[in-house]
């Protein structure tokens, strides 16, 4: 596949540049140089960007896991209010009769 413009007037069997002018290569060449450092730079951000998300999967987790064992230090306290509670109604009524 040959790009418009590039390599006309290149004589038979000049193939240094691979039968592209020197003009016309270079030219594709400092695209390609220039696309692939765009992509290089998106890449890179990409990859902080993933690593900063793992980071804070990593914190939200911790914090989940706070969260869960003062909701179970909280479900116990609960629990053993409620058994106080019924002991205190249960003799309540125990002398009441």
């Amino acid at each position: 596949m040959r790009r418009a413009g590039l390599g006309e007037g290149v004589p038979p069997g000049n193939y240094g540049n691979y039968g592209y002018a020197n003009s016309g290569y270079s030219a594709c060449e400092e695209e390609n140089e220039r696309l692939t450092e765009s992509l290089r730079s998106k890449v890179t951000a990409i990859k902080s960007l993933s690593i900063e998300i793992g980071h804070e999967v990593k914190h939200q987790n911790k914090l989940l896991a706070e969260m869960d064992s003062q909701f179970d230090s909280t479900t116990g306290f609960l629990d053993a209010s409620d058994i106080l509670q019924d002991n205190m109604l249960v003799s309540g009524f125990e002398m009441m009769l």
